[in-house]
């Protein structure tokens, strides 16, 4: 960015870039989109013209990760970098251009009362929320998706009572409508035999992962190529859900459904009795017949299981314990490193430690 006046336009553009809540302006809670340039007086002027060597250059790398709910992640990618996109043969016809997680987001709340260009997914795995959409309000639960049109005014928020924890992206390209279109109303992606939740999750972590390492043209195409399955995951429910076949002895094995199912929702809490619920046995008789066949009562190994992700999280990624900890559907960092450090001998902070300076495999 040669031109500083530019650069001051930008950094206008971005502080006006936001929306604060109503109810947590003094917390900082914040989101992206509908913008107009502001003036700026000649005393911010002369400031960001001081600055501007320096600003510049963080703003090369910058991934506009912003602060707002405890253990949230999002990525705002730069106007230049969305240009780029919508110049490639191959990214233009599905991009994206904002993507986060928003862990039990207290008060989220945003209203556009003019439509943007890109089409807005939002994927509550648990609490609830609404949205208001052509004058009809929806009520959003836990594991139900919904897509906002591009070009429509819209508003949307958390539940004040049960405010949700989401999955969002905003997405537009020549092809993006094929994905859009018909999803204006929640739709469920409830766990089962046969669903594939934490795949998905894992798509969208990959997703993420590759934009926070850069803005290449490669990485720009491969995020393309994620994200026409992220969506179509959820578009083609069905054949997502059955393109990794189960055995009959799968389908009929009590505990191998139980681990499943705990599996798909890693990011929650369950009791005893919901996961007994979900294989039809009664909870005494379910108990019983876990802990017999895999040494563990249900909740040691739904916790083994939260260990072994996180364990994942810590090696493979960069996010926070305190991201991690949300991830794994635990908000008590300090109940959290406990349990850690109960089950591998070592606390998070020592764990990751370890693993980075663990010679690399090299693939030949």
């Amino acid at each position: 960015m040669d031109n500083p006046t530019i650069f001051v336009n930008n950094l206008s553009y971005l502080s006006k870039n936001t929306y604060l809540c109503p109810n947590l302006v003094d917390k900082g809670v914040q989101e992206d989109k509908d913008v107009q340039d502001d003036t700026i007086s000649p005393t911010s002027f002369s400031f960001y013209i001081t600055l501007y060597p320096l600003l510049s250059t963080l703003s090369q790398n910058m991934k506009h990760l912003k602060n707002g709910f405890r253990g949230e992640r999002s990525i705002v990618l730069p106007q230049m970098i969305i240009e780029m996109e919508k110049a490639d043969p191959l990214v233009s016809s599905l991009y994206l251009t904002d993507i986060g997680y928003y862990p039990a987001a207290s008060y989220h709340f945003r209203k556009r009362e003019v439509g943007i260009d890109q089409h807005v997914l939002i994927y509550c795995v648990e609490g609830s929320g609404w949205y208001l959409l052509n004058g009809e309000r929806h009520e959003v639960k836990a594991n139900q998706f919904f897509i906002l049109p591009a070009g429509i005014p819209h508003s949307y928020g958390a539940d004040s009572q049960d405010p949700w924890t989401i999955y969002w992206v905003h997405f537009t390209g020549a092809h993006s409508t094929f994905y859009a279109t018909g999803d204006n109303l929640p739709r469920d992606v409830k766990p089962n035999i046969n669903s594939r939740i934490s795949d998905r999750n894992h798509i969208f972590e990959e997703i993420f992962s590759t934009l926070y390492e850069g803005y290449s043209l490669e990485n720009l195409r491969y995020v393309s190529s994620l994200l026409h399955y992220y969506l179509a995951s959820m578009r083609y429910l069905h054949l997502f859900r059955h393109a990794q076949s189960h055995d009959s002895d799968e389908d009929t094995n009590v505990v191998k459904a139980a681990i499943h199912y705990m599996k798909e929702n890693i990011e929650k809490k369950l009791s005893i009795e919901e996961v007994a619920r979900y294989t039809g046995y009664s909870t005494s008789h379910f108990s019983a017949l876990f802990q017999q066949q895999t040494q563990h009562s249900p909740l040691q190994y739904f916790n083994l299981l939260k260990v072994q992700q996180a364990a994942l999280m810590l090696q493979e990624t960069d996010m926070k314990i305190s991201q991690i900890c949300f991830k794994v559907g635990i908000e008590d960092s300090c109940y959290f490193s406990r349990l850690f450090t109960k089950v591998t001998g070592l606390s998070p902070t020592q764990y990751r430690k370890q693993k980075a300076t663990e010679p690399s495999t090299i693939e030949q």
